[in-house]
């Protein structure tokens, strides 16, 4: 453990500026929504990599596609999200309630009211 590294506090808004993008144009569905991200651990786990901070994004709908080595958990802050598998069923998500992606995950991220929300994500290096 490393006892250096400071405790993080991971809020609604966050200082800074964030990295702020758009989903790429083939995979929209719906919008063209502005996701803005604070990415406040990039961190080294033994073969794989954690991320985490928070993320803020306006309404709109695009496909995502998690790696095979790729897990993400995230808890809504605010907002209300959806994410849908291709089968057509999905998870909806409003502020205090989570959902789990799991690695080579396959479907599509709907944010039905601006959302803001934390987020773990750990990777396996390859």
């Amino acid at each position: 453990m490393n006892e250096s590294l400071p405790l993080l506090k991971l809020q609604s808004v966050m200082p800074g500026q964030p990295e702020s993008d758009r989903p790429k144009s083939e995979r929209l569905l719906q919008g063209n929504p502005r996701r803005d991200t604070w990415n406040c651990v990039d961190a080294d786990l033994d073969g794989s990599r954690l991320y985490c901070g928070v993320w803020r994004c306006e309404p709109g709908h695009w496909r995502i596609e998690m790696a095979a080595g790729e897990h993400e958990l995230f808890t809504v802050l605010q907002g209300r999200c959806r994410v849908h598998r291709e089968d057509g069923t999905f998870q909806e998500a409003g502020a205090g309630e989570a959902i789990y992606i799991p690695a080579g995950f396959r479907g599509s991220f709907e944010v039905l009211e601006a959302v803001t929300k934390t987020y773990a994500i750990v990777a396996t290096q390859t």
